[in-house]
């Protein structure tokens, strides 16, 4: 098995991943995000497992909206810093933990999520089944992952024109699935690329039954680009390919 990636804990990367979330303009807190939490359950007294939880953004939005509690795992010592210092909620806990070594107690959640955290793993099939394992019967899984047309090719950029009007998205090698190695923020950033049907199979070869599957664009026409408090430049640009895929799956309740 490939060594669990850390570079959340690269200082160069860390910085400008942070100073990116500080905006709130980047494509998760205004697309991803929305659309993830339009898939979920009902959360009201639900045990929740959040897979890669950054910040801690989403664990204390859960709470909120009524979970129980919330277990984040990160494998980055950087970022459960910094959600150990943005909260204090006796009910939410962190633990430094990669997602390719999930542990926990069988059927404790009735909810876990993963938030552009899974295309970081190399053993996608391995890490569903261990979520399949902590949820309990009848639970939910809600993921999200770069798009693969996004991760197809290492480096994610538009087809310009001599003006650097963008022309096409350009897609190629998109069967080759494995390890991609891209720049964000600093080079030798390793995501995962697999197509969509390995992620909608990975969920049914573990057992669950998918609920929806979702690819979020911005707003069209008057709206585009725009966000409550002001808009972002080419945000309308995504609606001519989806940089997110989500997928909402259940797990089979007792008969």
């Amino acid at each position: 098995m490939a060594a669990p990636q850390n570079i959340y804990d690269d200082p160069a990367f860390f910085a400008g991943y942070e100073n990116l979330r500080r905006t709130g303009t980047g494509l998760n807190d205004v697309l991803e995000q929305p659309a993830l939490r339009a898939l979920l359950p009902p959360l009201a007294g639900v045990r929740v497992l959040d897979l890669g939880c950054g910040f801690g953004d989403f664990a204390r939005w859960a709470r909120a909206a009524g979970a129980a509690s919330v277990l984040g795992i990160d494998v980055s010592e950087r970022m459960l810093a910094q959600a150990a210092a943005r909260t204090a909620d006796a009910a939410i806990a962190w633990r430094r933990q990669p997602i390719e070594a999930l542990d926990v107690p069988a059927g404790s959640f009735g909810l876990v999520v993963s938030s552009l955290a899974l295309h970081y793993v190399a053993d996608y099939r391995a890490a569903v089944a261990r979520v399949a394992a902590a949820l309990a019967p009848g639970g939910h899984f809600v993921l999200s992952v770069e798009h693969p047309i996004c991760t197809a090719l290492p480096e994610q950029r538009w087809i310009v024109d001599a003006e650097g009007h963008p022309l096409a998205w350009p897609v190629d090698r998109y069967r080759e699935e494995g390890p991609r190695r891209t720049r964000w923020f600093v080079e030798g950033v390793v995501k995962y690329h697999r197509t969509v049907e390995t992620y909608v199979e990975g969920l049914l070869a573990a057992g669950f039954t998918l609920r929806a599957l979702r690819e979020p664009e911005p707003a069209a026409g008057p709206a585009a680009g725009r966000i409550p408090g002001g808009r972002i430049p080419g945000l309308d640009l995504h609606r001519r390919r989806p940089p997110f895929l989500l997928l909402a799956a259940e797990k089979a309740g007792d008969r």
